[in-house]
């Protein structure tokens, strides 16, 4: 089939993986001569959701986004793909406002899907599912995201799929069982935008600390089962770090029990390494843990970032909150806080539980108040910004190497903002560098004087 003559847009929602997930259709249909146009200024002719379930509102978003498609343009073919489909595909069906509903596992197919519909179904008089059960599904679906936005930083999924079912979480349900890009595919795709002059490869996945437990037949079973930190991650973090041109590798979210010493001695090898980790902690309570299904305590979590301090002395830990969780009494979540203040984070991701229909955590008793959960909410967020701005001070008067990714107006002037390896923000203003823009993705030295808004404000060395 032509389809040259084609414009398709496309909105992404939720997470980084879901990012790459929706760079890769785009460049698919690029590469087969679609026009892509942008979803807010131009009228397409293939809209396609790339769609989110982690919460209620990210269910919310989903939905609102096809029926927005829909109103653009009634004559448009609208696609829905990813965790909200795989989560409610029998309700998609009966909504007239999709035309093709595509699973997680399946995006690869886009472009063959969206032929096929084309010519069986002229008339679009019903709802095409390509949507399959993806449970016991053992392969890991290649994708390629060829052009990206981010001007400093490219985010490279490297591992679908999650075994460890906390009780709150849809996601084992609607992205399957672990599964593993292989390093040879990986290494071809970071060699592409090393480059193009890419610097920064930042490794993602649905649950990157299982990465490569999948690779050895003999032992899935018990991969399956058993959370345990891979020496498969460590040799992919080494073979990323030794392409040519790259300076950084940032890790995605790790599970706190795949930092131990032997974990960190091998990263500390690695000088592209960047000193930042995202531990999810979700609760600061050993019962709320517990409850959750939390596969470790606080004293794991805690032994977890001493390893890391001391091994990078400035080294960022930032973290994901739970608050409102079903049963958390108010002194489980005043313990929960008093941990948080003691770790003392450099940023901190709070979250209102949400119910998600067919996970343990909804059928639980003690349902806690929307309005208790903002309260608590409120509380981490003030906490945060406390211990994001005390981190940044270790920033004043250094120097450091940041890498610029874009440019913002603050107060009427100009900045390059970018991050160093601490995933510290920095801005820089135009003024102080000749030709700015075009040190866009590339390294420079800058020496931090202030502060800005959230970021740290510094001059060029």
């Amino acid at each position: 089939m032509e389809f040259k003559n084609k414009k398709a847009a496309m909105h992404n929602l939720g997470c980084k993986v879901n990012s790459y997930e929706a760079e890769a259709m785009v460049t698919e249909l690029r590469e087969a001569g679609v026009e892509i146009v942008s979803w807010d200024t131009e009228t397409a002719d293939i809209y396609i959701i790339n769609t989110c379930s982690v919460t209620n509102i990210a269910d919310r978003k989903s939905r609102q986004m096809i029926h927005k498609a829909r109103a653009m343009n009634p004559d448009a073919v609208v696609i829905a793909v990813g965790c909200y489909v795989q989560a409610r595909s029998e309700e998609l069906r009966e909504d007239s406002a999709v035309d093709i509903l595509v699973g997680n596992n399946e995006k690869s197919r886009i472009l063959p899907i969206l032929e096929k519909y084309y010519m069986e179904h002229p008339e679009k008089n019903f709802t095409v599912s390509e949507v399959k059960d993806i449970s016991s599904e053992h392969y890991y679906e290649e994708l390629n995201a060829g052009e990206i936005s981010d001007e400093g930083r490219v985010f490279i999924k490297v591992q679908d799929g999650c075994n460890q079912y906390c009780s709150y979480c849809i996601i084992p349900y609607v992205r399957g069982r672990i599964r593993s890009r292989s390093v040879q595919n990986t290494l071809k795709e970071v060699q592409d935008f090393a480059e193009r002059g890419y610097h920064e490869i930042v490794l993602t996945g649905i649950h990157l600390s299982s990465y490569g437990l999948d690779f050895d037949d003999s032992n899935y079973e018990y991969a399956m089962n058993h959370d345990i930190p891979s020496v498969h991650l460590v040799e992919l973090i080494k073979s990323v770090a030794a392409v040519k041109g790259i300076e950084r590798v940032r890790l995605g979210s790790l599970e706190p029990r795949i930092i131990t010493e032997q974990f960190v001695e091998e990263l500390k090898k690695i000088p592209e390494i960047c000193p930042h980790f995202h531990l999810s902690l979700q609760s600061g309570c050993d019962r709320t843990l517990k409850a959750m299904n939390r596969h470790y305590d606080t004293k794991d979590f805690r032994n977890s970032v001493d390893i890391l301090r001391r091994t990078w002395p400035n080294v960022s830990v930032t973290t994901d909150v739970i608050v409102g969780f079903p049963g958390e009494t108010e002194e489980d979540f005043e313990t929960s806080y008093r941990f948080i203040d003691e770790i003392s984070f450099y940023e901190l991701h709070v979250f209102k539980y949400s119910r998600r229909q067919g996970t343990a955590a909804d059928k639980m008793k003690d349902q806690v108040p929307d309005k208790i959960k903002t309260e608590r909410s409120e509380r981490l967020i003030s906490l945060d910004r406390l211990k994001s701005e005390a981190f940044r001070k270790n920033f004043i008067g250094e120097k450091d190497d940041i890498i610029p990714e874009d440019v913002v107006d603050i107060h009427g002037k100009k900045y390059l903002r970018g991050y160093n390896k601490c995933y510290v923000r920095y801005l820089v203003p135009f003024t102080e560098i000749e030709d700015p823009e075009s040190k866009i993705g590339q390294i420079i030295e800058v020496q931090g004087t202030d502060f800005c808004e959230t970021c740290v404000l510094a001059m060029p060395v």
